[in-house]
């Protein structure tokens, strides 16, 4: 089982992103995800400074991944993808069907994000077609669900032809949307931004009338109030046929749960989970702020 840290979901400064990944060079994660999935006014860091970041990162032996937008709005954003996909040097994970039908016009092997609606055999089958090689399943699915995915695909002659990547700890990526949550809730409007998502570097919490955090506003994406934690599935996921951990790169405090995961395959213990800050109820096909 290997692991890896997904491509960071927030607007940070571009010497605190730097700083991100030096330290993600000396991490324990296999693989590394990097690029802006959410908005493309996040210019911090331009499609040069990517591929120079992503250079650094390989050097140090790990996979390098690029990460692709999740919604795209523009012909101009779909001139920035196809640089994205056609750099020649890194793999790509996409977030949207355009991505995919550029990556299989120029016959490049790809990872299927989160992101993309994979819920059934038929639609892994597409994928495989297209030239997927690695395949995340969408954040809200149980481990039943996906076991019966995959013992599926074992039956189809075709578990071989991909690998099974799970996001397994930060906050959720839910929705996206046209419109910007972060900019409305200073009362903004999407196209005067003035990027103020940069002053909330873990999203801006939204609370339920009754004060219970439900959400958090990042941008165009609503991701969940509680970071998902898995940590004490890691050899249920492995059991199944799990053959990648994803963590998020929320923060710094990545790192340190990389190496909590990695634990629990050599000496495995429970965990307990923060009531008010953690949540693993999709995992058990239960309600997804839930935990147990």
């Amino acid at each position: 089982m290997k692991f890896s840290l997904g491509a960071s979901l927030f607007f940070w400064p571009k010497d605190q992103v730097e700083t991100f990944y030096q330290q993600a060079i000396n991490s324990e994660a296999d693989i590394i995800y990097l690029g802006e999935t959410v908005c493309s006014k996040r210019r911090e860091l331009r499609v040069n400074d990517w591929f120079e970041l992503a250079k650094q990162v390989a050097k140090s032996g790990k996979q390098v991944v690029i990460s692709t937008m999740t919604l795209l709005e523009s012909a101009a954003e779909i001139q920035t993808l196809k640089k994205y996909c056609t750099n020649g040097d890194f793999l790509i994970e996409a977030n949207d069907l355009s991505a995919v039908q550029i990556l299989h016009e120029n016959k490049l092997p790809f990872v299927a994000g989160p992101a993309m609606n994979c819920y059934n055999l038929s639609t892994l089958k597409v994928l495989l077609r297209q030239g997927m090689f690695r395949w995340v399943m969408p954040v809200e699915l149980s481990s039943d669900w996906l076991s019966s995915l995959l013992e599926k695909a074992e039956q189809s002659s075709i578990r071989n032809q991909f690998e099974c990547e799970v996001f397994s700890w930060g906050y959720l990526p839910l929705a996206y949307s046209a419109r910007c949550f972060t900019a409305r809730s200073e009362n903004r409007a999407k196209d005067d931004c003035q990027y103020c998502c940069i002053h909330y570097p873990q999203g801006r919490k939204m609370k339920s009338q009754e004060g219970e955090q439900v959400f958090t506003l990042n941008g165009i994406q609503t991701m969940s109030g509680d970071q998902y934690n898995l940590v004490n599935e890691v050899n249920n996921m492995q059991a199944i046929g799990v053959d990648i951990v994803r963590i998020s790169a929320d923060s710094e405090q990545a790192f340190n749960k990389l190496s909590q995961f990695k634990r629990q395959l050599v000496t495995p213990q429970y965990i307990p989970l923060d009531k008010n800050n953690e949540c693993n109820g999709y995992w058990h096909k239960i309600a997804g702020m839930a935990n147990v």
